[in-house]
């Protein structure tokens, strides 16, 4: 993994080790070394920027947190809460030399058939693509940026 592969967010501090010949990566929010992949370099980078630049407490982003999706366990990547503890942003990961085509977006749409957040936001470091769901008249709107914390309280 190149930890050095510039994505299209602001660069970030994060501390490193090796273990059995696999880079690892601190994960502040889950407290632990994880395996630096490709798809958690992005993850890693977007949740500083969620936090950081987007104001959202660490308290209020669950990671890898479980749903069932027709019968099935799933994990969503990310999910963001507002200040309610009501979920309000779905983030799905994936890596820089994904191509985020219409699997990517039917899979944050299943997670959503459960979760129905108001926020999606798909990613792969460098290119991000967030919609607003509009659950009254069953449409949606892609966004010019990501919404802060908030706009995530409205």
């Amino acid at each position: 993994m190149d930890r050095t592969r510039k994505l299209n967010l602001p660069e970030y501090e994060f501390r490193y080790r090796n273990s059995e010949q696999k880079i690892e990566i601190y994960d502040e929010f889950r407290k632990k070394f994880v395996v630096l992949t490709p798809e958690e370099w992005v993850r890693q980078n977007i949740l500083k920027y969620l936090h950081i630049d987007k104001n959202i407490p660490l308290g209020l982003m669950a990671i890898e947190k479980g749903l069932t999706v027709n019968r099935l366990k799933k994990r969503t990547d990310i999910l963001v809460f507002n200040n309610k503890g009501i979920a309000s942003m779905i983030v799905e990961c994936k890596a820089p030399d994904v191509i985020l085509d219409q699997n990517v977006f039917e899979q944050i749409a299943r997670y959503n058939m459960t979760l129905k957040v108001k926020y999606l936001l798909v990613t792969n470091g460098i290119n991000h693509y967030c919609c607003k769901i509009n659950f009254d008249n069953k449409s949606y709107v892609y966004l010019d940026n990501i919404p802060d914390y908030g706009i995530l309280n409205e």
